[in-house]
């Protein structure tokens, strides 16, 4: 069992360089039973600083949303209204279903209404990071974003036989960092770095290999063999695989018709993140394609009531024809 100074340090991290919490903030932290030691941590940086925290249990949603992928994970209204109403929003709970969370109405409203939300990876007291690190993963996130400015064209490749070709034209891209900002999208945080789009919804073709982590299908560890998704007209009109592929065609089927679409396009930025989780979608050398929902993303229309990730590793990518990523490393 990890020390409460242990969790205690990296919970000030968290608290003071992540959220840059104010004394007086309203602090709204949701947990579920298996994180409640965190949770409790978080709570008291918070109040040593002035702040004021209250931690939420949602242990019972939580479950709810492991046993039920297809169901939609929009808290109740009470706790939505609690949201609405912090300056600061921590989701400390198992990261597949926070990261559901992340695309519901609730956090949305929250965005909207000027808080700062993120959850948080597993691992604190582990973590050993420091504020520097912090920094240079906000920092390399930021070339990435200069980098594709008012770009039009992506293409991805990668060894295990991604070759799709999408469009970002008009639509400006999401800096998801360890330091959040009001207003922002939620991400998880401190590991974690990314730059995402919501793509042009039809006009994304080739294929999709998905070879590291498929969120979705109750899946614990990296994937056995891959995952093949055929993209035509912004659509996966055919997903191959083994019986992994299948439980993520069952999961699309019981959604809605906009479940197909291609929800989110993002490049991982963080060298601290490992394999086989949900934290792989922010590892630098990989990037994540989604299937559904991308409202949360500016200029985003499509609707769905799932959003479901899935990770390629080693990628080469390159913007308008223009390299700046190959074999997973920044040329830039």
């Amino acid at each position: 069992m990890k020390s409460f100074i242990s969790l205690l340090k990296d919970a000030r991290l968290i608290i003071e360089t992540c959220f840059e919490t104010q004394p007086g903030d309203a602090v709204t932290i949701l947990a579920d039973a298996d994180h409640m030691a965190e949770a409790e941590a978080l709570a008291a940086a918070a109040h040593a600083i002035d702040a004021k925290p209250v931690i939420f249990n949602v242990t019972s949603m939580a479950t709810l949303a492991k046993i039920h992928p297809a169901m939609p994970a929009d808290p109740p209204k009470h706790m939505a209204a609690a949201m609405t109403n912090s300056d600061v929003i921590i989701i400390e709970v198992e990261l597949e279903y926070a990261h559901r969370l992340a695309h519901t109405e609730a956090v949305r409203d929250s965005c909207r209404a000027n808080a700062k939300i993120a959850s948080i990876e597993d691992g604190m007291g582990e973590w050993g990071l420091t504020r520097e690190d912090v920094l240079a993963i906000e920092e390399r996130t930021k070339k990435l974003i200069e980098a594709t400015r008012d770009a039009k064209w992506v293409h991805v490749t990668a060894p295990g036989g991604t070759d799709v070709t999408l469009s970002i034209e008009g639509r400006p891209p999401l800096k998801c960092t360890p330091i959040k900002k009001r207003g922002e999208m939620m991400n998880p945080i401190p590991l974690w770095g990314e730059v995402a789009w919501g793509p042009v919804e039809d006009k994304t073709e080739g294929k999709i290999v998905i070879d590291g982590y498929m969120c979705g299908i109750g899946l614990v560890g990296s994937l056995p063999k891959p995952i093949e998704w055929t993209m035509k007209n912004g659509r996966a009109v055919n997903i191959s695989g083994d019986e992994n592929a299948e439980k993520l065609k069952t999961v699309l089927s019981k959604s809605d018709e906009n479940a197909n679409v291609v929800g989110e396009f993002a490049i991982g930025t963080s060298p601290f993140e490992g394999f086989g989780t949900p934290s792989e979608q922010g590892k630098l050398g990989t990037v994540h394609f989604a299937l559904g929902d991308n409202l949360s993303y500016p200029g985003g229309r499509n609707k769905s009531k799932t959003h479901f990730d899935g990770t390629v590793r080693n990628v080469t990518i390159e913007v308008d024809g223009r390299l700046i990523i190959k074999d997973g490393k920044i040329v830039i």
